[in-house]
């Protein structure tokens, strides 16, 4: 946490007229985003001058810039076993090990979280893998031998899908450098967390970590329900607010969603800024990236919340 030269003024100012200084202590805000041109392809050549950032409809000052390319991820993997994903669980298996075979890179670091009504830790962060894949068989088979994230707590019902998002950041990622996302393989349905869905995204905002949802849908009858409806509008409500994306893992083929969110990951742009209204004040602040050139869509977190 930096002063900004608006402390500085007022603290001077206030010196000169034989007042108490007031200090503002102003957090300089990042974010992270990527690009696509109509037809849909990364757009890999912007520079500082190409965009403009807006935060509640206020142009803000860029003070960081900068476009990496395969940069090493450090990454979540949050696989739900609950009862309603009791018949997608060879599909996770499979799903995982293409993205463990395909897209892991030799410098990227992974953690894996499975949850019912208890977010179990199955690996720590690891490089391989066939490891990963190891632990995750060995979890399917008793999941006693984990370790708890997060407090324990007493649930009564199967599914704390909140909670796996908010402690996946809190006690893994939000003190982690470089590239970091959770990829959350969930219908979205949630019964026994003590955390909601706007903490949960808060958490990963202020974190400036980039959720990722892959939906694996149980429907009665091939038909969606009510429940289901909810499910699917808390995955896409989770990624869009975070800047990452939802993916329906019945109409799209894995290997071909897995490159696209790798490539995004590896090859977008960061950005910083200290807010013209330097004062936290806990309300949430909406931010938005404009490109200059038209035609061109960028994907990045809606806001923070000023604490």
């Amino acid at each position: 946490m930096r002063t900004s030269m608006l402390a500085l003024f007022l603290m001077a100012s206030a010196v000169c007229f034989g007042e108490e200084p007031l200090r503002v202590n102003v957090k300089l805000v990042n974010v992270a985003f990527s690009a696509r041109d109509s037809r849909g392809a990364l757009v890999n050549s912007l520079t500082k001058d190409d965009v403009e950032v807006f935060e509640d409809a206020v142009p803000q000052k860029i003070s960081f810039f900068a476009h990496s390319v395969d940069v090493p991820l450090t990454l979540g993997l949050i696989v739900d076993f609950s009862g309603s994903q009791d018949q997608f669980s060879k599909q996770h298996q499979h799903d995982l090990e293409v993205f463990l075979k395909d897209i892991l890179g030799p410098k990227d670091r992974v953690f894996m979280i499975c949850f019912g009504n208890h977010l179990r830790l199955v690996s720590d962060f690891s490089q391989s893998g066939p490891e990963l894949i190891d632990r995750l068989k060995l979890y399917q088979r008793s999941d006693k031998h984990f370790p708890d994230l997060g407090p324990k707590e007493d649930r009564e019902l199967g599914t704390a899908f909140y909670d796996s998002i908010y402690y996946s950041v809190a006690e893994k990622l939000a003190n982690e450098s470089g590239r970091r996302a959770l990829l959350v393989f969930s219908d979205g349905e949630d019964n026994s967390s003590s955390h909601d869905m706007m903490t949960a995204i808060e958490a990963a905002q202020a974190a400036n970590v980039l959720v990722y949802t892959i939906r694996y849908t149980e429907k009665q009858h091939g038909r969606l329900t009510a429940r289901n409806h909810y499910g699917i509008r808390v995955m896409d409500r989770i990624a869009k607010e975070t800047g990452g994306e939802a993916v329906d893992a019945e109409t799209t083929d894995p290997k071909t969603y897995f490159q696209q969110i790798a490539e995004e990951l590896r090859t977008s742009y960061e950005l910083a800024y200290y807010p013209t209204n330097p004062l936290p004040d806990d309300t949430f602040r909406k931010i938005v990236i404009r490109p200059r050139q038209s035609g061109l869509t960028v994907r990045s977190k809606t806001g923070y919340f000023s604490r």
